[in-house]
């Protein structure tokens, strides 16, 4: 059950899972670690720490350096890195080339590498597949840190393709039942696949993986997708020797935020607000879940709550602002569902719960709504 802070004119249900996963809480850790035992050393961070640009102006403002941005452009050569700089390795983790360019330089990673373990339990286990025959079929956004990182470590044991939703997915299967030419493939998946890749070949037996902020419900469908083409194809029996089960590869943490979601929604309400950077890939899919049911604000903290009812909402497919004036209905009890994506501090979804509130009068005080609870709920400064 979500909790529940019922101010009177405003009621708030806020998701059971929110905000910072274990890797995320790490990779921050790590960093201010570093600035802090080391202030005699250059620190750097491959790219964004996380997809949070209030943690990553913080650390800046601390003393950290980005080699790369979010999107892969360099913005420190990697002749100006030496052995005695520190370098972090960010939660997403980071591709074989860039590692093999720090390793030349001399620069200690062990130490200092954040990648999240369930990002590294996905690497392993496209080794792993690879090494018994299967082709990696990878679920994410091609650009994004974590699918190239998870194409540079597969393709060292598999053909690897990179798929980013059903709709991709559907025409890689329309090749491998025959329905398209294999020729499409190149051109379709132009730059999303490993050198060498074959599609008469190696998409005989496969293995779907996924970047693990992307929704893990729609990998699972993708995977049954391609299950369901192979049963077609060489029929029942046959099927474990064409597609191998890897639901081990979804991130716990990234399926419970969106479970939580999912329940979230399961109440009334008359809108929902989705908390986190403009570049988060799960946060960008908890709007996606709450958006086929209600009107839904994506957000990156209270600042995007502006005066007089208006809201700054971005639209990730458009990748623009919009501002929306009276996005609070005119009620006697507003309902609000509020959530936040892995890379939100819970900090900043408390101001936002705050910000809110300034839009209405005659509110219950705190002492008040915590009186009807066996229990203590959401802390609320």
């Amino acid at each position: 059950m979500p909790f529940e802070l019922d101010f009177g004119p405003a009621s708030f249900r806020i998701a059971r899972h929110f905000g910072f996963c274990k890797g995320v809480e790490n990779a921050i850790e790590v960093a201010y670690e570093a600035l802090a035992t080391h202030p005699d050393k250059r620190v750097f961070m491959i790219s964004e720490l996380i997809h949070n640009p209030f943690v990553n102006e913080d650390l800046k403002a601390r003393g950290l350096g980005f080699i790369k941005t979010a999107k892969g452009k360099q913005l420190i050569s990697w002749d100006s890195i030496h052995k005695d700089d520190i370098v972090i390795i960010p939660a997403f983790g980071t591709t074989l080339e860039d590692m093999s360019q720090l390793k030349s330089r001399g620069v200690c990673l062990e130490k200092w590498n954040a990648t999240c373990r369930f990002v590294e339990n996905v690497w392993f286990r496209a080794r792993e597949l690879g090494e018994q025959g299967y082709s990696i079929i990878i679920h994410g956004k091609f650009r994004h840190e974590e699918t190239l990182s998870t194409l540079s470590h597969s393709r060292v044991y598999a053909p690897t393709v990179v798929v980013k939703d059903m709709k991709e997915a559907e025409v890689l299967s329309d090749i491998i039942s025959g329905k398209r030419e294999t020729e499409e493939f190149f051109e379709f998946f132009e730059g999303k696949f490993s050198e060498g890749f074959d599609p008469e070949k190696h998409l005989e037996r496969v293995a779907v993986v996924n970047q693990t902020t992307m929704l893990a419900t729609e990998t699972a469908a993708i995977s049954d997708h391609f299950k369901q083409i192979f049963k077609e194809k060489y029929g029942e029996e046959e099927l474990s020797q064409h597609i191998a089960n890897t639901r081990d590869t979804l991130c716990y943490a990234t399926k419970n935020n969106q479970s939580a979601t999912q329940r979230l929604l399961d109440h009334p309400a008359d809108l929902a607000i989705v908390i986190g950077g403009r570049n988060s890939s799960n946060t960008s899919h908890l709007v996606e879940l709450c958006e086929e049911q209600l009107p839904t604000y994506f957000i990156a903290s209270e600042r995007d709550i502006l005066s007089r009812n208006r809201i700054r909402h971005y639209d990730f497919r458009s990748q623009e602002e919009q501002v929306i004036s009276n996005f609070l209905p005119k009620k006697e009890q507003v309902n609000i569902l509020l959530t936040s994506g892995a890379s939100c501090p819970d900090s900043i979804v408390e101001r936002v719960l705050l910000r809110l509130l300034e839009n209405f009068k005659g509110l219950k005080t705190l002492e008040e709504i915590l009186a009807g609870y066996d229990k203590p709920v959401v802390p609320v400064k």
